[in-house]
């Protein structure tokens, strides 16, 4: 069992997002290490020391102005300015103090923008899983105006990597770094990482039973669950679903955000009413039923970080049509996942319809592709085999030799 200091600006199991994921590890790693936790306490939010039996919490209350507009807060962050010189403060106090820690580890922020309050102090440090940093491809570049002005800042993320002196020390300092897909690694790569693993931000408890859906008749439904955001292409398996009138298949869309309108306004311009479902954000208690009713999930995000909506996916026996780059592509097989690439949105959409296509032709595939993802997901998404991970790394870190406090401070 370890003595672990866990950095994580939000952690509150009833909000989602990183809040959530927070939440996740600070709980399950408590079921394991002598955890104390360092966070703010979000305005009208119930306090994580009031949702965690398991840590010892150190709370500071969010500044009451920050926070109001929940989308830009979360890009940006205003408030982690405060919690980073707090956290930073007690950590130095608490190693003055003669206060044992084996390892520091911070999960969240999962934007790679963010510098860590325990950079060279003396600590072995673990930062992630982080990801982001994305582009939009060129050929998307003039479709995406339904995104907020601010989404626009995160571009400044990769001159930052080469040119923040404080955002450089922390991922040059840190013993090991996680990344939530392969593609991480090469975007840190103006960083000299230390030591670079590839692991999903969260995971599932326990994989549900496999379902067995080759005595289902009627149409085909296909499935996509997650934020309506032009990046998440939402609008291009509309697109698709126009080139395949000929066929029985019939889509939901479950989620919200600033592009539905722009979803449904496509949808009505198409006359595909009768084809399409927009059922709005659900609560995640609600989404399982969405799976077990699916028969192909389908999540052409062009710009996603990570994979877990995948993992889900693949929980739930579907096989899945994805783009290949970023997370989705990162956490499926050529099995489990019909994988496409990305230039134009026309070439987008078309290839959507066919791959839907293929699998509406072929039960047997889609049977084969369902069980493939089944038994990645069991392989790949499970928290007990994420935290056996996490324990082998923190065992390395702890009998590595690492800088005192005042040979850091002199670094």
């Amino acid at each position: 069992m370890a003595k672990l200091l866990l950095v994580a600006p939000t952690c509150n199991g009833e909000d989602i997002g990183e809040a959530w994921v927070a939440h996740q590890w600070a709980r399950r790693l408590g079921e394991r290490h002598d955890v104390t936790l360092l966070t703010y306490h979000k305005q009208g939010a119930t306090p994580a020391s009031q949702q965690l039996s398991n840590v010892k919490i150190v709370e500071w209350s969010e500044p009451p102005i920050l926070g109001r507009a929940e989308r830009l807060n979360s890009i940006l962050k205003p408030g982690y300015i405060p919690f980073y010189y707090r956290a930073r403060r007690w950590i130095r106090q608490a190693i003055s103090d003669g206060v044992r820690f084996d390892i520091v580890h911070q999960p969240v922020p999962v934007a790679m923008r963010y510098p860590s309050p325990a950079a060279n102090l003396g600590l072995p440090l673990v930062i992630g899983p982080v990801g982001g940093g994305l582009s939009t491809p060129p050929g998307f570049a003039a479709d995406d105006g339904s995104a907020p002005w601010y989404t626009k800042l995160r571009s400044i993320d990769q001159y930052r990597l080469r040119w923040d002196p404080l955002l450089r020390a922390s991922y040059a300092s840190a013993d090991c770094v996680l990344g939530i897909a392969g593609y991480v690694e090469e975007i840190l790569s103006p960083v000299r990482v230390r030591r670079f693993e590839v692991m999903s931000e969260t995971g599932i408890d326990v994989v549900p039973p496999s379902i067995d859906r080759s005595a289902r008749a009627g149409p085909v439904r296909l499935l996509y669950a997650g934020r309506l955001i032009r990046t998440k292409g939402a609008r291009d398996i509309i697109r698709a679903m126009a080139v395949l009138r000929d066929l029985p298949v019939e889509l939901a869309i479950v989620g919200d955000g600033p592009d539905r309108g722009e979803c449904e306004a496509l949808i009505a311009s198409l006359d595909l009413g009768k084809r399409i479902s927009v059922l709005g954000w659900r609560q995640k208690g609600e989404l399982p039923q969405f799976y077990r009713d699916a028969d192909i999930f389908v999540f052409p995000s062009y710009r996603e970080p990570g994979g877990n909506v995948a993992l889900e996916a693949m929980s739930f026996s579907l096989p899945l049509i994805v783009v290949d780059r970023g997370g989705p592509g990162s956490a499926t097989s050529d099995l489990c996942a019909i994988k496409l690439g990305i230039s134009t949105p026309e070439a987008l959409a078309n290839d959507i319809a066919a791959a839907v296509r293929k699998l509406v032709a072929n039960p047997e595939l889609r049977a084969r592709m369902a069980a493939a993802s089944y038994a990645h997901a069991q392989k790949t998404a499970l928290w007990s085999a994420k935290l056996d991970q996490m324990d082998a790394i923190y065992a390395e870190l702890m009998n590595t030799p690492k800088l005192s406090l005042s040979q850091s401070r002199s670094a």
